[in-house]
């Protein structure tokens, strides 16, 4: 690794050259502070896993043989397993530009310090050359917009470039005179902003520009959809009526949500998000509107909006005082606590497998006897009416006469509870034509309070748009069918979503699990509650139950299993005490049905580890494992299983390195490797040893063979339940 390798080949007088060492620490320090985004800007495909960064190579191909240290005293530091090559972040970013970090560095390190927003230093290009032609090796500028503030003077520019690679764009802080953003980042078009009552906001200022060019009084935040919310002053919208046009992507919507929250909590006076028409290409924006012709006048009195917040005349307004002293009492919670109120929404979403149409069935018969389930109560049985598109009727048959109810509720869910088996439609037109007047009559003329569709992508419909990942769809779809579903039938009633789940890693579950969502920007914007059902450990049954709710406090996480056929809570705790010790007599079991696991723990203990060459050349015609060609055969069906996987941070065990082996030592679950501790004794010369844990880093993929990480090395999974005892063992 080259941690303390600085390059300083300048051929500059000795005075230059301590200037250059300071500042190249000033670059690292500058790149390891925001090494994220560093990373992600330089290779687009790479992907963050247990505190590390994974990429194919310096090219930024798709892949894990490139690894990025993203904590402790190695943070920065990479390796490339493939070609054996690796060194620090000032290196990593030369070499995926294809410099050389020694010779290219006075490039590379204006590059770096303009990406960092950092004045060039003294004896570099000057301020004045970089304003009056910001030329690099992007090449000259192909655009540029100027940002003032309301009485018009300049407060930044915006230059945008076309390098063969793709556009770039690059701000200008007037002010301080540095290449990065003024903090805090100004809105465009603020003089004409400040004199207006309708501002219309897109995505970048082309799109502004056009539309300001058609007599629009448009605007823009810095940086478009990549915008940070947090550092953009949005207090020149107060008191304006916002209408957000969004470019038609799912970044684009997510960029309207997160605007639009930004214009409320500003005091805009109303604030709507235009829904872009479903038969626009993707990316369709405001600028390409302005080019067709299209009518963007129209469009923005008449087109279809979802209204975040409304000022229309005539709304209701209350003052403090009159909130104080209003004591009705609250609407009647249909799942309390706020689980589900009157009009609102739950989504519940899960995995495919992890038990989410069995639990839903079984809540929503507690919620048609009147019976409380998982401390979810209703007021009284609800009528409900379950539209599921998955299980065939013989089998919803089966699953409803498994569920548990209290005796004594059974004959209120037995006529309260409506549902249909597996239907073969799509709540379009055609599909609402069906299902409205279905639901008018399950019930003898009494509306429901609760109507549950499962799953979503069994009848999903998002116009022109796409599935139900796209955010536009999820959109059209909540709007379009659902609410027109729920008005028709009931307009107080509560909807209920079953929808899939997609797969984050670990880091992005826990910081925000319900971004596991499918269509998640759309979906959380509307909702009034989120539920997830997931499975920590892949190993366990256990389940764990997670509340978002909108209209209320938050409701704790629960751990729930499905007990002798009954949905219960649990003691996420059970078994802690002596959680360690059953693991390890686990582990022991599992050794102990194969001679070659058992051999590879013992010989740790012993302090010797192999690869799978060295295990078969060493072992070859002893304790009955065969001939050499057998045992790599059975080392190879073993890693495939599960039971034995790999390590290649041999340094951290004090055993030699290994070279260009595909995998690394062989490693099996709770191996502990005997290795020396310190000096050797003065008196009687022996060396003190120590026992270290020894974790694997890499596993083999059952489906290409290939050495992946592990995401987390203290979970084992295995691909059967029995392996096949060796004769003696």
């Amino acid at each position: 690794m080259a941690e303390n390798i600085v390059w300083l080949d300048f051929n500059d007088a000795p005075d230059q050259q301590t200037h250059a060492s300071s500042d190249t620490e000033a670059l690292r320090r500058g790149l390891l502070d925001r090494l994220e985004a560093v990373l992600l800007y330089l290779f687009p495909q790479g992907r963050i896993r247990g505190g590390r960064f994974y990429v194919g190579d310096v090219d930024g191909n798709r892949g894990k043989s490139l690894v990025v240290e993203l904590e402790g005293e190695r943070r920065g530091l990479w390796k490339d397993f493939a070609s054996d090559e690796g060194g620090d972040v000032i290196d990593l970013w030369a070499r995926s530009r294809g410099h050389s970090a020694r010779h290219d560095f006075p490039r590379l390190a204006d590059e770096i310090r303009r990406w960092l927003g950092l004045a060039p230093p003294i004896g570099r290009a000057k301020p004045s050359d970089v304003r009056s032609a910001p030329i690099d090796e992007l090449g000259p500028y192909t655009a540029k917009w100027d940002y003032l503030a309301e009485d018009g003077r300049l407060i930044a520019c915006v230059y945008r470039y076309d390098p063969p690679t793709g556009k770039e764009y690059r701000p200008w802080d007037v002010r301080a005179r540095m290449w990065r953003a003024p903090d805090p980042r100004p809105l465009y078009n603020l003089p004409a902003v400040a004199e207006a009552r309708e501002v219309v906001l897109v995505e970048g200022e082309k799109a502004a520009c056009a539309l300001i060019g058609a007599g629009i009084t448009a605007t823009t935040a810095m940086n478009g959809a990549r915008a940070p919310i947090d550092k953009t002053d949005w207090t020149p919208l107060a008191g304006k009526h916002v209408l957000i046009w969004p470019d038609r992507d799912a970044p684009g919507w997510d960029y309207a949500e997160n605007a639009a929250r930004a214009c409320v909590a500003a005091g805009a006076a109303s604030v709507a998000i235009l829904v872009p028409p479903m038969d626009k290409p993707d990316k369709w924006d405001a600028a390409d509107a302005v080019a067709e012709g299209f009518d963007c006048a129209e469009f923005i009195r008449e087109g279809e909006r979802r209204v975040v917040k409304t000022a229309a005349p005539g709304l209701p307004t209350f003052t403090l005082g009159m909130l104080l002293d209003d004591d009705s009492p609250l609407p009647t919670d249909l799942v309390a606590p706020r689980v589900l109120t009157p009009g609102g929404m739950l989504v519940f979403g899960g995995a495919p497998k992890v038990g989410k149409s069995d639990f839903l069935l079984a809540w929503l018969t507690h919620m048609a006897a009147g019976a409380t389930f998982l401390a979810m109560t209703p007021p009284r049985p609800l009528r409900v009416f379950y539209l599921q598109a998955e299980v065939q009727y013989h089998y919803l048959r089966e699953r409803v006469k498994e569920i548990r109810l209290p005796p004594s509720r059974l004959s209120a869910a037995r006529a309260n509870f409506v549902a249909t088996p597996q239907l073969r439609l799509v709540l379009d037109d055609a599909g609402l034509a069906q299902v409205i007047p279905a639901i008018a009559q399950a019930f003898g003329g009494e509306p429901p309070d609760i109507i549950a569709i499962d799953p979503i992508r069994n009848v999903f419909d998002g116009g022109e748009s796409g599935g139900e990942n796209d955010n536009a769809a999820m959109l059209y779809f909540l709007s379009q069918r659902v609410e027109r579903l729920r008005d028709a039938v009931n307009p107080d009633a509560g909807i209920v979503l079953a929808h899939h789940t997609k797969k984050l890693g670990k880091k992005q579950f826990e910081e925000d699990p319900f971004q596991a969502l499918a269509g998640a920007g759309s979906l959380r914007g509307y909702y009034t509650t989120g539920m997830l059902l997931f499975r920590p450990d892949e190993t366990r049954t256990t389940r764990q139950l997670i509340f978002e709710l909108r209209n209320g406090a938050a409701i704790p996480s629960m751990h729930v299993d499905k007990i002798r056929g009954e949905w219960r809570e649990v003691d996420a705790n059970e078994r802690l005490v002596m959680k360690d010790y059953g693991e390890r007599l686990d582990a022991e079991r599992r050794r102990k049905r194969d001679a070659i696991l058992q051999i590879l723990f013992d010989e740790a203990a012993q302090g010797r580890c192999y690869t799978a060459n060295q295990f078969a050349e060493s072992f070859e015609g002893k304790a009955g494992l065969g001939g050499e060609r057998t045992i790599r055969e059975r080392l190879s069906a073993l890693s495939t299983q599960g039971y034995i996987k790999y390590f290649r941070n041999a340094q951290d065990y004090g055993l030699p390195r290994i070279g260009r082996t595909k995998y690394g030592y062989l490693c099996v679950e709770g191996m502990v490797l005997r290795m020396p501790a310190g000096e050797p004794d003065p008196d009687t010369g022996e060396l003190p040893l120590r026992q270290m844990p020894v974790l694997p880093t890499h596993f083999k993929c059952p489906q290409s063979g290939a050495a992946l990480p592990v995401e987390n090395p203290e979970v084992w999974v295995y691909q059967d339940d029995f392996i096949k005892p060796q004769e003696d063992a």
